[in-house]
C-alpha cells in the first residue's frame, strides 16, 4: 500500500516537472514582453523579480495602455508597429482553415464511403504530397501567382495555405469518417435518404469532434507558416512569423518588441482551441477504443 502511494507520488511529481519544463519557455518569453532592456539583458537573469512595463506592447500595437510613465504613442507610427500584421495572420489562418475543411470534408467522405477505381492510389498520392518540401514549390508558385496577379494578396496566401493543409485534412478526416459505421449510411439509404442528406444530417454531426481537431491543426499550421508568406508577399500583407524577423536590425534585436508580438500571437490560437475544446478531446480520441 505504502509502495503504491510512493509510486503515485513520484508520478505526480514527475508529471508536474514535465509540465513545468514545457511551460517555462512560454512563461519566460511572455515575461520578456513586460521587461525593459535592462532587465532583459540582466545577468544573472531575473526569472520572476523585475520591474514590469507595457512599453513594448504600446510600441507594437500603437496604443497607450495608460500604465506607468506616459509616453507619446502614435498609431501607425514607429518601426515596430505590427497590429495590422496580427490581423493579417488572423484573416489568413481563419479563411484558409475554412477553405481546407470544406474541401477536405467532401473529399474525405467520398474516399471513406465510395468505391471507385484508383481510390487507394489517390489516397497514396495525397499522402505523398506531404513528403514534398515546401521550398521545392515556393519558387514555381511565385511565378504562377505572379501570372494570375495573386502576389501580395489575401486570396493568394489563403489559397496556398489551404492547399498546404489540404492533404493533412483529407487524411485525418477520412480516418474519422472510417470510424463511423457504414451501416448507418446503408440504413439511411434504405429509408430513402440521399447521399447529401446522409452526409449533412447524419455523418457530419457524428464527426464534428474530428472536424474540430482537424480545424485546430490546420489553423496552427497556417498561423506558424513562414516560407510561403515570405515568398508570395511583399509590402501589403505579412503574417506574424515573417514580420518577427524584422525586429532584427543593424543595431541589434528588439527582443522586448518581438516578445510582445509573440505573446499577443498566442492569444488567437488559444481562443480557437478554447472555442472547440468540447469537441477537440473527442475528436483526438476517435477510434482509440475501436477493436
Amino acid at each position: 500500500m505504502h509502495q503504491s502511494t510512493g509510486i503515485r507520488t513520484l508520478r505526480t511529481i514527475g508529471g508536474w516537472l514535465v509540465v513545468a519544463a514545457f511551460f517555462f519557455p512560454i512563461y519566460f518569453w511572455t515575461s520578456v514582453a513586460f521587461r525593459n532592456s535592462k532587465d532583459i539583458f540582466n545577468w544573472p537573469p531575473k526569472f520572476f523579480v523585475f520591474e514590469p512595463t507595457v512599453k513594448n506592447f504600446e510600441q507594437v500595437f500603437g496604443v497607450s495602455l495608460g500604465f506607468g510613465a506616459a509616453e507619446a504613442v502614435t498609431p501607425g507610427g514607429g518601426n515596430f508597429y505590427m497590429a495590422p500584421r496580427l490581423w493579417d495572420s488572423i484573416v489568413v489562418a481563419s479563411m484558409s482553415t475554412v477553405l481546407a475543411i470544406i474541401v477536405a470534408t467532401l473529399a474525405a467522405y467520398s474516399l471513406s464511403r465510395m468505391n471507385f477505381r484508383g481510390r487507394h492510389e489517390f489516397v497514396n498520392w495525397v499522402l505523398s504530397t506531404r513528403m514534398m518540401p515546401p521550398v521545392a514549390v515556393a519558387i514555381p508558385m511565385f511565378f504562377i501567382f505572379k501570372q494570375f496577379s495573386l502576389l501580395d494578396t489575401y486570396l493568394g496566401v489563403i489559397l496556398i495555405h489551404g492547399l498546404m493543409n489540404l492533404p493533412l485534412a483529407v487524411l485525418l478526416l477520412k480516418s474519422f469518417f472510417d470510424d463511423i459505421p457504414s451501416e448507418i449510411d446503408e440504413s439511411a439509404l434504405l429509408d430513402g435518404a440521399s447521399r447529401w442528406t446522409i452526409f449533412r444530417r447524419i455523418v457530419l454531426p457524428m464527426a464534428k469532434g474530428g472536424i474540430a481537431a482537424t480545424a485546430v491543426l490546420c489553423f496552427i499550421f497556417s498561423w506558424t507558416e513562414f516560407l510561403f508568406v515570405l515568398t508570395l508577399t511583399q509590402t501589403n500583407l505579412k503574417t506574424v512569423p515573417v514580420v518577427s524577423s524584422t525586429f532584427v536590425t543593424s543595431i541589434g534585436t528588439a527582443w522586448g518588441n518581438m516578445a510582445a508580438l509573440g505573446a499577443a500571437s498566442i492569444v488567437p490560437a488559444f481562443i480557437v482551441i478554447l472555442l472547440v475544446q468540447r469537441h477537440l478531446v473527442r475528436g483526438l480520441t476517435m477510434g482509440s477504443l475501436k477493436q
